[in-house]
């Protein structure tokens, strides 16, 4: 579970600094990897959804923060 969560932040760090590239020079790194596949670059981009839905329900249920009182 551990490294399921490792890899799902990786994800979002990884599409986040992608969004970082297209907002600043209009390059869409996604669209270049999937080579303009529209069924491959929505694929990924659910993987988005999915990473953002675990992380979500990780820190619900394992509350990590809550030593930090």
């Amino acid at each position: 579970m551990k490294l399921t969560t490792i890899f799902l932040c990786a994800v979002l760090i990884a599409y986040g600094l992608s969004a970082c590239l297209y907002a600043l020079t209009g390059i869409d790194l996604l669209a270049l990897i999937t080579a303009g596949n529209t069924v491959i670059y929505r694929s990924l981009l659910s993987l988005a959804g999915v990473a953002a839905l675990w992380l979500f329900f990780w820190l619900i249920a394992f509350r990590p923060t809550r030593d930090l009182r």
